[in-house]
């Protein structure tokens, strides 16, 4: 379980050495629960990119924790094999000089220090994905952007994380495609119990992904709700974020 306590982040206005700061994050308290799918929902800048690099450990809170199974992420070891991330920029996300067999490899080799892969493993997750073996040798400039972040979520899965962090990842895709790759991730979180965290700020997506959704305004939560009762908000904010989806 990841759980997430009195949460509070800022930034520098003004560079380093400033006085003046930005807050991001206020007080931000939840609890994730193992295999579910929790949406984090919010406009532009309400600090739900911001919260996910807290949970992946890449940035500290400046007060507050986020422990996972009891432990803090900002613990490498902690995290290693327990959660992967999906990010909305696939062009960077991936070495332009790997082929897909590589960019695979990558994170299987450094969680199994250094010991050889057997190609059938990156076959397999290339199938899994709905790609086929013959990816392996092509890069990343030979492929489309669905393509592309298939092979971020074959890699995600592939060091057997079970939670994976989704920060905007459908977003910059067209739109048939967005729906290949949310079919995608639904199939494998039926297959293998995974388990996402879905940052976005499609509301449709989310309500065809998760289990439960997480407004933030503001880097403040404004309301948990499951989704069978998604009508039933009582924020006023998240009223106006689904009435936005409906019209």
């Amino acid at each position: 379980m990841l759980v997430v306590n009195g949460v509070y982040k800022s930034y520098s206005r003004g560079g380093m050495f400033s006085s003046d700061r930005q807050q991001i994050l206020r007080d931000v308290s939840f609890a994730y629960k193992q295999g579910e799918c929790l949406g984090i929902i919010g406009e532009s800048g309400s600090g739900k990119s911001t919260l996910g690099r807290l949970l992946l450990g890449i940035e500290k809170p400046e007060r507050g924790t986020i422990t996972l199974h009891g432990e803090s992420v900002e613990n490498r070891s902690s995290r290693r094999g327990r959660i992967s991330a999906v990010f909305q920029d696939y062009t960077s996300s991936i070495n332009p000089y790997f082929t897909v067999e590589q960019a695979i490899l990558e994170p299987l080799i450094r969680k199994r220090n250094g010991r050889e892969v057997n190609r059938s493993k990156i076959e397999r997750l290339l199938c899994q994905v709905g790609l086929s073996a013959s990816f392996c040798a092509k890069y990343p400039h030979e492929l489309s952007g669905g393509q592309i972040q298939r092979v971020c979520i074959a890699r995600a899965i592939a060091t057997e994380s079970s939670c994976i962090l989704l920060d905007e990842a459908i977003s910059s895709l067209d739109g048939s495609v967005q729906m290949q790759v949310l079919q995608l991730l639904k199939d494998l979180k039926d297959t293998f119990q995974l388990g996402y965290l879905f940052i976005t700020h499609d509301i449709q997506a989310a309500a065809y992904l998760c289990d439960r959704v997480l407004f933030l305004r503001s880097g403040q939560i404004e309301e948990i709700v499951d989704i069978a009762q998604l009508r039933n908000v009582q924020s006023p904010y998240a009223q106006k974020l689904i009435r936005m989806m409906m019209n």
